[in-house]
């Protein structure tokens, strides 16, 4: 089940690295529930094998085409992000002291923590493309206009996935021209 898990996150990856038009140094913010990927209600079974396993396949895909990846911690830890330290200096968040356990935090940014090179936590961000896996709700981390991305892999194991990429606010009215045509 574990492969299967991998090869959903790393597909849904792939599809929403395509459709969001991510350039090198962008941001993407993914939220996981690994209890709502194993069937259970979200927060009531993690699981450090399926976090890890899906934030690695995830972590693969954007880490190569140089996306800086948020891992969004439960609310436990009020939803704060963790990600590379390089990423909250070009970005300016400040970081803020915590680190994420399985029950505090979660699976998903336990296993971010672990992996990047240098990890910090920050309370808020502002990222150009998102994932959800399994009703985490990241909007709250998007840049302000928000515009879904229909994925085909639309759950990882039980867990249902909603994505999104962003696009600059439309000014200026009926005259005006828009620089963004991918709608």
């Amino acid at each position: 089940m574990l492969e299967e898990i991998r090869l959903q996150a790393e597909q849904a990856a792939a599809e929403l690295l395509e459709a969001a038009h991510l350039k090198k140094g962008n941001l993407i913010v993914i939220g996981c529930s690994s209890s709502e990927i194993s069937d259970h209600r979200i927060g009531s079974h993690s699981s450090e094998e399926i976090g890890q396993a899906v934030f690695s396949a995830i972590y693969e895909v954007f880490k190569a085409q140089g996306i800086y990846v948020a891992a969004q911690c439960c609310e436990h830890l009020n939803r704060a992000l963790i990600l590379e330290r390089e990423a909250a200096e070009l970005y300016g968040y400040e970081p803020v002291s915590v680190v994420p356990q399985l029950k505090a935090g979660g699976s998903f940014a336990s296993a971010a923590y672990r992996i990047f090179k240098e990890p910090v936590a920050v309370e808020a961000i502002k990222a150009h493309a998102g994932m959800d896996i399994g009703n985490t709700l990241i909007g709250m981390h998007l840049k302000a206009v928000a515009v879904p991305v229909r994925l085909k892999t639309n759950r990882i194991g039980f867990a249902n996935v909603v994505a999104a990429r962003t696009r600059p606010k439309y000014i200026g009215g009926v005259r005006a021209c828009y620089e963004d045509s991918r709608e």
